[in-house]
């Protein structure tokens, strides 16, 4: 299982006075919505502002990310599916997607937690969306990644 050598903190996040704009598509329902909770009770429970903001698909997250910088977020929380076919298909859309919100987080010098999943099969994508019964919650962990990093950032610029 991918969670194998998790970091593990001890400590609750505060993200009091932080502004997350969680960006998610909407393709494979169950798993992002899964996901989507995941994430939600994370913010909530750190005292995060957040907002929700639904795009087609995981290629879309860059864009919106960069949108919601533009708008004042201090942290985006992207969330996705992404399952691999018989086709090219699934190696073009990770890379993309993965570049691109590596390329806005860089850009925008704010963090992006990255909840993008890229899946064999749907059953991969169940185990981590943080359902009932899944093994890990790809969502909260993305979501904790993003205001811890808000807090790290802003220790390095002084």
């Amino acid at each position: 299982m991918s969670g194998t050598g998790a970091p593990r903190e001890g400590h609750q996040i505060d993200g009091r006075g932080v502004n997350v704009v969680v960006i998610a598509g909407t393709w494979h329902e169950t798993i992002t919505d899964g996901l989507i909770a995941g994430a939600q009770r994370t913010l909530d429970a750190a005292g995060a502002a957040h907002t929700l903001v639904r795009v087609p698909g995981s290629f879309e997250l860059a864009p919106a990310a960069q949108a919601a910088f533009a708008g004042g977020a201090d942290a985006v929380v992207a969330l996705g599916v992404i399952i691999r076919g018989g086709t090219p298909h699934f190696e073009y859309v990770s890379h993309a997607t993965t570049d691109g919100l590596n390329r806005v987080a860089l850009d925008a010098g704010r963090p992006v937690g990255f909840g993008v999943l890229t899946l064999d099969d749907e059953q991969q994508g169940l185990d981590r969306a943080g359902l009932e019964g899944s093994q890990e919650d790809k969502g909260a962990e993305a979501a904790d990644a993003a205001v811890r990093m808000v807090s790290v950032l802003k220790q390095l610029r002084g």
